[in-house]
């Protein structure tokens, strides 16, 4: 009974866990570049329940069954692995905000490939981000809405002057006085990146390889994947099965407690 008390109650945690990834994906859905995140469930390793002892187990028709003979197998319960973005490229709208640059994925020969801008955080560090919602800082740099650095393609961050440049369709940044070429880097698989905070992403990426073709389309910008019709209708999914389990989780609640206040009791 204790088995599926926990069964059921992991059932719920992995439910909520799944909900607050669901909650996540809805008030990010205006948020331009976001990916959304998918829950991957998966259940507890299998155990193998096997009786102990030298007696016999009478059962039906008198059939003596061995106490240390194998009964079977028994799941104990779900758990979230992890949280798996989809990099689906989103929807292309125009805002004609010089400032706004848009990364369109035209021919990506690896399945899993993808492009992003490089950006450098508040720690120094490189990251990449498909956000291209850009902005001048004070000192006439290009950075994203918190402040990080928009790199070049050498690394260093681009300094523009002001809003008034031009970005041609291969990433070339262009102002009266510079050309500087947009830090984009491309990676074969974005399953191994790491999701942070701020529309960032962390690990290993390179230069364009050839065969890549991408356009950078200033004045748009790429919005969230966010599907909201199938996101609601998967939050109500996955209440109802946190619903379920509870119920389940009650029924063994009570059944212990008749176990305790009836069964056991004397005289």
């Amino acid at each position: 009974m204790l088995r599926g008390f926990y069964t059921a109650a992991s059932g719920m945690m992995a439910q909520q866990r799944y909900q607050e990834a669901l909650g996540n994906n809805i008030a990010n859905m205006n948020t331009p570049g976001f990916k959304a995140d998918q829950a991957t469930i998966r259940s507890f390793p299998e155990m193998l329940i096997q009786a102990q002892g030298n007696k016999q187990l009478p059962t039906k028709n008198n059939f003596k069954v061995p106490f240390n003979q194998t009964i079977g197998s028994i799941n104990t319960g779900v758990y979230v692995q992890e949280f798996v973005p989809d990099f689906a490229q989103g929807d292309i709208r125009e805002t004609g905000i010089g400032t706004d640059l848009a990364l369109v994925q035209v021919n990506v020969p690896d399945e899993n490939g993808g492009l992003f801008f490089r950006v450098q955080n508040e720690a120094g560090e490189e990251r990449l981000t498909r956000n291209g919602n850009f902005t001048i800082d004070g000192d006439g740099y290009l950075v994203t809405n918190q402040g990080y650095y928009v790199l070049s393609s050498t690394g260093e961050p681009i300094q523009p002057g002001g809003p008034h440049f031009n970005v041609t369709d291969t990433g070339i940044l262009q102002t009266e006085t510079q050309t500087v070429p947009l830090g984009i880097a491309y990676t074969a698989d974005v399953n191994g990146l790491i999701k942070e905070g701020d529309n960032l992403y962390a690990g290993e990426a390179g230069a364009v390889p050839a065969g890549v073709e991408f356009n950078v389309r200033q004045g748009f910008l790429e919005g969230s994947n966010v599907d909201a019709a199938r996101t609601m209708t998967e939050m109500m999914n996955a209440y109802r099965s946190f619903e379920l389990n509870q119920r389940v989780l009650k029924a063994y609640d009570e059944s212990l407690g008749k176990a305790v206040s009836e069964i056991g009791r004397l005289g």
